[in-house]
């Protein structure tokens, strides 16, 4: 993975919005060293309730962002229009255009599988690496986890309020030490990717570091720094009980390792190398094999006791960063910087099942729903693809938003799907709701 940060990347400055500094023109937000201490000092007007967007506002007319195209030199189809063709899909390995769209499959994206609900710029989304897009956690279709500078936040769908979980602008220091823990204090920690599951927060940093901290209890459980080299990012972190039902932890870095750690004192359980940088990892719902992408066409299967390679998938033409499983453990989802999202069944890996191709970039960020009914992928960029897996992928939804995609995250009862927009201005977290309408017409025909 590339040694960027997200404001050390050129981006095309497409257009100015001309109400103040912010711009829908490159969509990404660095974080800002001057409000590190605190993500309650927003300026007030972001503060008033005219900056969301209810579902019933955007029924009326409103844009569901709260974009005031009205007001602007242009409307909103002829932006979309320039943004289309302007936009550039950041690529490490050259290639034919055409290469990408072989065998990709033709979808009806025609349908509309989840509903816009609500969007509120109470809380904005970040991103520290332009690479690395899983920031947005839903535990509940009332509760979303998110990054905003230095603090992870907490948002309550219903009491439309933002609590702040974790501060890591200042120093950090471990709660618990056991024999063998490599706990130790952190400071200031650019956070690059992180998790929540089963009350148990994971985060790492943008020089390596690793922090775990219980949702409900006070301070930080576990941090450190878990490699010295200098090119040592945390690309991702995971969540998982293995076959004996316990729970650990997992980090991929840049420094081609694989850490396996158990979740109750924190300590080193296995550690495995690979042929280059690990963008991405996913266990399999039965805990016993790891999806590895990475620096490479090729992903991996490797068995995840031994970190032993049991399958090589090859078919991507650029690296990659996004997977996920179905739950049935049959279908592994992968991303990849070649627009495209492959999915392979697990049962016959010579070559791919499906491939899906994204609008402008990569495929950046990929969900199932815990039912396996959909699958959705994000790109880098204005883009979220929601697939009924029910009808072979065939049948598929569209949510055209403008802003770079901090992250995505079904609720776990699947009835909504969050997306973290990270914007100067129009920064926010997008809520979208279950159309159960359309599940129940489906039924009729």
């Amino acid at each position: 993975m590339e040694q960027f940060q997200i404001h050390e990347l050129e981006y095309d400055d497409f257009s100015d919005f001309g109400e103040d500094d912010g711009s829908l023109g490159n969509g990404s937000v660095s974080i800002d060293d001057e409000s590190v201490d605190s993500d309650f000092e927003d300026d007030f007007e972001m503060r008033k309730s005219k900056t969301d967007t209810s579902a019933s506002q955007a029924r009326n007319g409103k844009d569901m962002q709260g974009i005031p195209w009205e007001r602007l030199g242009f409307t909103r189809e002829k932006y979309r229009e320039s943004r289309l063709k302007q936009y550039k899909n950041y690529e490490n390995l050259s290639r034919s255009p055409g290469d990408r769209d072989k065998n990709c499959k033709e979808v009806d994206t025609g349908h509309n599988f989840y509903d816009f609900h609500f969007n509120t710029r109470l809380v904005k989304s970040t991103i520290v690496h332009f690479q690395l897009r899983n920031l947005i956690w839903s535990t509940s279709k009332h509760d979303v986890y998110l990054m905003q500078n230095y603090s992870v936040m907490h948002w309550s769908s219903l009491q439309k309020k933002s609590t702040e979980v974790l501060n890591v602008a200042k120093s950090i220091s471990p709660s618990l030490r056991y024999p063998g823990c490599s706990a130790q204090p952190l400071s200031r920690v650019q956070i690059s990717t992180m998790t929540v599951k089963d009350n148990l927060l994971v985060a790492g940093g943008f020089q390596g570091e690793f922090i775990c901290k219980y949702i409900n209890q006070p301070g930080v459980a576990f941090c450190a720094k878990l490699s010295n080299d200098e090119n040592a990012i945390t690309n991702a972190v995971d969540i998982f009980y293995d076959t004996s039902g316990a729970m650990r932890v997992m980090s991929a870095n840049n420094d081609a390792q694989v850490r396996v750690m158990d979740a109750g004192n924190f300590a080193c359980l296995n550690q495995f190398t690979f042929p280059w940088s690990v963008n991405n990892t996913s266990v399999s719902p039965n805990g016993k094999m790891l999806a590895v992408l990475g620096d490479s066409r090729d992903c991996l299967i490797a068995d995840i006791q031994s970190g032993k390679v049991l399958h090589t998938l090859s078919g991507h033409l650029d690296y990659s960063f996004a997977s996920a499983w179905h739950p049935d453990g049959h279908i592994l989802a992968t991303g990849n910087q070649d627009k495209t999202c492959r999915l392979w069944d697990i049962r016959n890996l010579s070559e791919s099942l499906v491939v899906l191709k994204g609008r402008m970039g990569a495929i950046r960020t990929i969900r199932f729903t815990s039912d396996g009914k959909f699958l959705a992928m994000a790109e880098p960029a204005d883009f979220v693809h929601v697939f009924d897996t029910h009808s072979s992928y065939i049948k598929a939804q569209e949510i055209d938003l403008f802003g770079e995609i901090a992250g995505i995250s079904f609720s776990p009862d699947t009835e909504a799907l969050f997306v973290g927009v990270s914007d100067r201005k129009y920064g926010s977290l997008m809520e979208f709701k279950r159309n159960r309408c359309n599940h129940y017409m489906d039924c009729l025909f």
